[in-house]
């Protein structure tokens, strides 16, 4: 059997691991909100309608931050038409989905849930058909205690204390024609930065995100990020990144492989955005948030018809082994660049995409890619530390070529955590992980996501047939770990770091 070798060293950080690493994102979109984290009618509904067993999953999976209300959707949005009475709000036609918005939940709705799951709230604008009066209209809703109009309206409608949101995204996805109220480039920077001013009078520590490009096969991608930032650099903290990775005409080697793509995107946006402040001088970093990420399968989206459906299922993967074991190694490529990558969200959280799946009515379920993502925010933490991988490699037709194996360590003072994935389609490999610069560890928990045959998902019917699986004892001394990683597997083993260890300098002194 073959080995793949894996080298870390405290002594080299990238970055401390961002909380707001492991998002996710609530867009009214399908059954994302409505019969999905929402469904008064359901038999286990709280007073406020919420799925309380959606509550439960969403604090198991890990997620930190929620982005809301979309998307797409928040382009021609109005959000006074989701707050007060909810027999007096507006239905509403929703270009973007082609469906009916029914505004039975809306802004206070969704952070009354954000407050019970524990989530920090990510709030996006409508800068598709709204501008600078708006939002400001909406921060003042939203976070201004009290005396003013607006403030006092909030109270008037349940919310006493204000909501205190701190990270607001200026608009979604402006650079697609696909978008309602689409710009250019110049367009969409000059009202960012207007925008952007205009709330930084309100409050200057508000942490503001640019739209980047919706993602990096767009003709435009580059000098897209290239104009906004220079229109907004001194404006806004961070700029967006968007990505779906498919399985296209059935090579799975690319798939598998989807890791180096991110790496590649995320890459460039960081090049780009730090030739904007070169060129202006600026000792400013812009940093990245990943507001969009997932694995997608799901048919193009149907041809608008006649009729305005109510959350109809739109985009509900269902997924696989590989798919888990994709969104693995998107995990560690996202925890490689932390030291730019600031944010992200896993796009959807429910129903659309989710890692979370619901009947109307019925359960609600595990996705197997809800496995990787709940470790990876359960285990990273403390300081991600420069990783090197010594593995075969494997030749792909869309990726080049890359390692058989990726992998990330991070540690903090008592654990270190291995996560990685094999990437390959039918080889086993011996995984060694040199974790000798960190003293004498001992394993806790190893556990992996396999199955024979890689197809293998999750369903109502059976909701557990991929889980992770908890390895037994792993070869190696108190120093190093040894494991076998089958085909396309991930894996994730926690080790405490033993009092009184030594570390290498230890055993040199002696």
């Amino acid at each position: 059997m073959r080995a793949a070798r894996v080298f870390a060293h405290p002594s080299f950080p990238v970055a401390d691991v961002p909380r707001r690493l492991f998002g996710s994102f609530v867009e009214h979109m399908g059954r994302c909100v409505y019969t999905g984290i929402y469904e008064p009618d359901h038999a286990s509904a709280d007073q406020f309608g919420l799925r309380p067993d959606v509550v439960d999953l969403v604090r198991e999976l890990g997620v930190t931050t929620v982005r809301y209300p979309g998307g797409n959707f928040v382009s021609n949005y109005r959000w006074e038409d989701g707050v007060g009475p909810v027999e007096e709000r507006p239905r509403r036609l929703d270009l973007a989905w082609h469906t009916t918005e029914t505004n039975e939940f809306g802004l206070n709705e969704f952070l009354r849930w954000a407050r019970l799951t524990g989530v920090e709230p990510m709030l996006a604008v409508n800068l598709g058909t709204r501008g600078p009066a708006e939002t400001l209209e909406l921060l003042e809703y939203c976070n201004h205690p009290s005396g003013t109009t607006l403030s006092s309206r909030r109270a008037a409608h349940g919310a006493k204390d204000p909501h205190d949101v701190r990270m607001w995204c200026l608009g979604n996805e402006m650079d697609g024609p696909w978008q309602t109220g689409h710009k250019t480039a110049e367009e969409y920077g000059r009202l960012a930065a207007e925008t952007a001013r205009a709330m930084r009078q309100y409050d200057p520590t508000l942490e503001l995100v640019a739209c980047g490009s919706s993602h990096a096969r767009m003709p435009t991608f580059g000098a897209w990020e290239d104009t906004v930032l220079d229109l907004t650099y001194d404006q806004v903290d961070f700029i967006s990144l968007h990505a779906y990775y498919e399985l296209h005409d059935g090579d799975v080697d690319s798939y598998l492989a989807s890791g180096a793509e991110m790496d590649r995107f995320i890459e460039q946006v960081v090049a780009t955005a730090d030739a904007v402040g070169a060129r202006r001088r600026s000792d400013r970093k812009i940093l990245l948030s990943f507001d969009e990420w997932n694995v997608w399968h799901a048919p193009a989206f149907p041809p608008a018809g006649a009729d305005w459906p109510i959350a109809p299922r739109l985009q509900e993967d269902t997924f696989d082994v590989r798919d888990a074991v994709v969104v693995g190694g998107l995990l560690i490529s996202l925890l490689r660049h932390c030291d730019r990558v600031r944010a992200a969200c896993m796009a959807q959280l429910v129903n659309v995409l989710g890692p979370i799946r619901t009947e109307p009515g019925g359960p609600a379920w595990r996705q197997t890619i809800f496995h990787p993502f709940a470790h990876t925010a359960g285990w990273a933490s403390g300081t991600v530390v420069r990783t090197v991988v010594e593995a075969p490699t494997v030749r792909t037709r869309r990726q080049g070529t890359v390692p058989a194996v990726d992998a990330v360590v991070t540690h903090d003072d008592d654990h270190v955590t291995v996560l990685a994935v094999n990437r390959t389609l039918h080889e086993a490999l011996q995984l060694q992980v040199d974790l000798s610069a960190f003293g004498d560890v001992v394993v806790i928990e190893a556990v992996s996501i396999h199955d024979d045959d890689p197809n293998a998902m999750n369903t109502a019917e059976e909701p557990d047939r991929v889980a992770p699986r908890v390895i037994g004892q792993l070869q190696g001394s108190g120093a190093a770990l040894d494991v076998e990683l089958p085909p396309t597997s991930w894996l994730a083993v926690r080790l405490r770091k033993e009092p009184g260890g030594q570390t290498p300098e230890d055993r040199h002194s002696r």
